[in-house]
């Protein structure tokens, strides 16, 4: 879906942060460190497209975030209530026309009513999202204002619908610029410090809003305001804004501070985008620098010297052939698991209420059929065919969650041991050059699988029925529509298994994914460190040249 851009970014981001990054692309070809080839190209994809700021409304749970987005446009757009609300991530922008888009898993989009958006994004009427929705988007003429930018109120992070925790966390390396909403009733939580530091990984501005502002009287407010500052220079040795807000009592004494804030970035929108640029690529050059540091060490040792070292570095423990037979040992010992566990749920939760509707639902079609024993079995497979296919489709679609078990599982498992080889090959370094590497970020791409297209397989082949006209129906037809019935358990069980295989069939190619980007990481990793190891001698003045000039490209980046 496109969306108007206030202004688009140009000379001043393009002139310093471009030569930086081409930089530190033309270092990492140099040197061979493949390593960062996937972050310079999410990198060079933000500098080109140019997209709105996304302001994400982030924080625990019932902490007023939808209550707060409602008020600010001032009128009740999202869904709010006493329980865990939202399912769906909402993005609103400016649009020079009320519109609502729904996007779903598979890529479809269809306008929908402002009347509808509730259908679609709240947890009471779009329960686990059983309909599949990945993101609506709402365009409205009054957030003209903040042209250039997005605000998006996401799921509740710490909800007891687990899926919402999920949802947010995925989302948060988008996040442009970030609002943290704290709710005055609960202090400031060990949760809330986790999901800051992970956002500034991500965006160079956060702001924490202290919601229903109105439970605390003017001294207590700025009581609490004060906590939260000390508490958060203690623990991240920097200032952050924190603004009041209250949708109940005095929010139009409140709202210019956020007015402010908003305006502030739709105006400066350039200036801003280039932090955000600046942000990322000063991640990058910094791992870029770290890996130059290890052909620093390695540049001013003899030939035999360093293949000592690539020996003692590139140890048994972070072999890509080990890392490979316990990745694979991983991915297949979920995999085999992925239909038996699904199978048991279907039968536990499904099979004995859908024979009964089955049951229920044929015993009374039956009697509405016409004809001969032959066009009655036609009736019947069409019957069940269309049954069948509607009961397995929405048990595909609203329980579809629950199918991920292995998935989670494998994804916990690999990105663990990811994570250790990460570890082992950083200590390595580490005791044998004296240098600390820098974090190298490390993140698998989980797309959800796809849904399967239920199709009726037909399970009756009643040979009899070409011999109808030796059956007399005002004799044998009670009969018949016994044995019809009697099938029902039968037939539901092979559709069960069978939608338990076309799920099985996706949730393990994802794992299969999976594993194929944590190889592809521990490939590149090992690459980049083995070319590291076995570069050419005498390079120490040229190494020395480049860290140098990828400081200066930062001082420039940095500005005034």
């Amino acid at each position: 879906m496109k969306h108007p851009i206030a202004s688009a970014a140009s000379g001043p981001v393009k002139t310093s942060i471009g030569p930086t990054l081409q930089a530190i692309k033309q270092i990492s070809t140099d040197f061979n460190i493949v390593s960062l080839g996937r972050q310079i190209a999410a990198c060079e994809e933000l500098f080109s497209e140019n997209p709105l700021i996304d302001v994400a409304i982030l924080g625990q749970f019932k902490a007023g975030k939808s209550s707060f987005v409602n008020s600010l446009l001032g009128v009740p757009i999202l869904p709010v209530g006493v329980v865990p609300v939202t399912t769906v991530i909402t993005r609103l922008s400016y649009g020079p026309a009320k519109r609502a888009i729904v996007t779903y898993y598979d890529g479809r989009e269809s306008e929908i009513g402002f009347s509808e958006i509730e259908e679609y994004i709240s947890e009471a009427k779009n329960k686990a999202n059983e309909k599949n929705v990945d993101v609506v988007d709402i365009e409205l003429p009054s957030l003209e204002p903040y042209a250039g930018l997005r605000l998006v109120d996401t799921p509740g992070l710490g909800s007891i619908f687990k899926y919402n925790t999920e949802i947010s966390e995925e989302w948060l390396p988008e996040v442009g610029a970030a609002i943290i909403a704290i709710s005055s009733d609960r202090p400031l939580a060990e949760n809330d410090l986790n999901l800051i530091r992970e956002l500034m990984e991500f965006t160079p501005r956060v702001v924490l809003l202290l919601t229903k502002a109105d439970l605390l009287s003017p001294e207590q407010q700025k009581e609490v305001v004060a906590f939260f500052g000390d508490s958060l220079k203690h623990e991240f040795n920097k200032d952050f804004p924190v603004l009041r807000y209250s949708t109940v009592k005095e929010t139009e004494v409140y709202k210019p501070f956020l007015d402010e804030l908003l305006l502030d970035l739709s105006r400066n929108r350039d200036t801003e985008f280039k932090g955000i640029l600046q942000h990322k690529v000063r991640s990058l050059a910094r791992q870029c620098i770290s890996y130059l540091d290890i052909a620093l060490k390695t540049s001013e040792r003899a030939d035999t010297d360093r293949e000592d070292l690539k020996k003692i570095i590139l140890d048994e423990r972070v072999n890509f052939e080990l890392m490979q037979t316990e990745l694979s040992l991983v991915a297949r010992e979920n995999e085999q698991r992925t239909r038996e566990l699904i199978a048991a749920y279907l039968t536990a939760t499904h099979r004995i209420k859908l024979i009964q509707k089955l049951t229920a639902r044929l015993s009374a079609a039956m009697p509405r059929w016409k004809g001969n024993l032959w066009k009655m079995t036609r009736q019947y497979e069409e019957w069940f065919m269309e049954n069948m296919v509607e009961e397995m489709d929405h048990i595909s679609r609203s329980d579809y969650k629950h199918f991920f078990g292995t998935l989670r599982k494998a994804h916990s498992s690999i990105s663990r041991s990811v994570e250790l080889f990460r570890n082992l090959l950083d200590k390595n370094i580490e005791k044998v050059l004296g240098i600390a590497p820098g974090s190298v970020n490390w993140i698998i791409e989980v797309s959800e699988p796809s849904h399967p297209d239920i199709v009726f397989t037909k399970t009756f082949d009643f040979h009899f029925d070409a011999l109808w006209f030796l059956f007399p129906m005002f004799i044998f037809r009670r009969v018949f529509e016994k044995h019809f019935v009697k099938q029902v358990p039968r037939v539901t069980d092979i559709h069960l298994s069978r939608l338990a295989y076309q799920w099985e069939v996706r949730i393990n190619k994802a794992i299969e994914e999976i594993k194929k980007q944590a190889l592809e990481y521990v490939q590149d990793e090992l690459s980049t460190i083995d070319a590291l190891l076995s570069g050419r001698a005498g390079r120490t003045d040229e190494i020395k040249a480049l860290v140098s000039g990828l400081k200066a490209h930062l001082a420039a980046i940095e500005g005034p």
